[in-house]
């Protein structure tokens, strides 16, 4: 039974974190927190990282936090919700920094509907380069209003 419990604890801290990316998005890297998240928007700055990554830390440090309090306290199930961070962390930089952004030279060539409509997205949010007006959604759930034959 500690299995199911596992595994719906998991799955539920991963599709968790797509309300918090959404919503962190919206009311903190768009709101009090922008100067960190601006030069996302606009680079200002000849460096590989920006000072946008610094909220990755941050989930970083929650997910550490999560597997130690398993490991040390003994309180299991954080280790479901330490790795459903870890993975979403995982799936968002993927998604959003390798095959949007392409801070790595992967999945250039990736022209499928879904690849198509992610893109879509994202260029929409992108082509406002201040504070306000960026549409935000979800990161991994795009509406699907982008997917376009």
């Amino acid at each position: 039974m500690q299995t199911f419990f596992w595994i719906l604890i998991f799955f539920g801290t991963f599709s968790i974190m797509e309300f918090m990316a959404w919503f962190t998005h919206k009311y903190v890297m768009h709101g009090f927190l922008w100067h960190l998240h601006k030069d996302h928007h606009k680079k200002d700055h000849d460096s590989w990282f920006e000072r946008n990554d610094f909220f990755f830390i941050f989930y970083a440090l929650v997910s550490i936090t999560c597997f130690y309090l398993w490991n040390y306290e003994n309180i299991w199930y954080c280790l479901p919700i330490g790795l459903g961070i870890l993975s979403y962390g995982i799936a968002y930089f993927t998604v959003h920094d390798i095959f949007i952004h392409q801070r790595f030279k992967l999945f250039r060539n990736a022209n499928n509907w879904y690849a198509r409509g992610v893109r879509r997205a994202h260029k929409i949010h992108h082509k406002h380069l201040g504070k306000d007006k960026g549409e935000n959604f979800g990161m991994l759930i795009v509406p699907f209003k982008y997917f376009k034959k």
